[in-house]
């Protein structure tokens, strides 16, 4: 049983890390953006209020977040584990959570921060640029294509950055993870439940890293 939650900034690798997790292990990555979609998509009774707050253009309730989470955490594929990817995202949710699992008598074993630099988080979320023909993502500062303004794959001009990965709006949504998700590090230190590791390194040091702590702690 490997019940954890990846905790990082955007940017910070939560959603790659969680990936190679999930197939390593064989438990399901849950990501609160994937599970709003769909619980939308699919008109249950969360997925209507979840979609009047977005169409009304205010954030989903941490209430109903922590509901759809809460129904995806007793799927049967979740009966061996799970890897929460982006959630909690506040104090508000990470107490709802602890209140539920601990009801089930099944609480958090491991939270992880993938620790990166603010200028190193900038420099990946405004480098990234996507080619519009074939999908191929490329970042000018890491992983940069061979011409700056052609695809290395398909040959494309179209390397295109998305609208929101400007400075500004990066800028913000860093501002405001400092402010809302970042107290979640103290929260779960004080429970003896979190690990850091230095999200700077390559994909799979990174990777070997987790599956270090995780088989080492659980």
């Amino acid at each position: 049983m490997m019940r954890i939650a990846l905790l990082g900034a955007p940017g910070s690798g939560k959603g790659t890390q969680g990936k190679l997790l999930s197939q390593k292990y064989n438990i399901p990555q849950i990501s609160t953006g994937d599970l709003l979609r769909d619980a939308v998509a699919a008109g249950s009774p969360l997925g209507k209020q979840a979609k009047a707050a977005m169409e009304a253009g205010e954030l989903v309730s941490d209430d109903i977040v922590t509901r759809i989470v809460g129904e995806r955490l007793v799927q049967a594929d979740a009966t061996q584990g799970y890897i929460l990817d982006g959630f909690p995202r506040n104090l508000t949710q990470a107490r709802s959570l602890d209140t539920m699992l601990s009801s089930q008598n099944q609480p958090l074993q491991a939270v992880i921060l993938l620790d990166v630099d603010f200028e190193v988080l900038m420099k990946r979320l405004t480098g990234r640029r996507t080619c519009q023909a074939c999908g191929t993502i490329y970042n000018l500062y890491f992983s940069p294509p061979k011409d700056s303004s052609r695809c290395d794959q398909c040959g494309s001009h179209q390397l295109i950055q998305r609208s929101d990965d400007n400075e500004q709006t990066i800028h913000n949504r860093l501002q405001t993870y400092e402010t809302q998700t970042a107290p979640l590090i103290d929260y779960y230190a004080a429970q003896g439940k979190l690990y850091k590791v230095n999200g700077t390194d390559n994909v799979v040091d990174i990777a070997n890293n987790l599956s270090q702590i995780l088989e080492v702690t659980l």
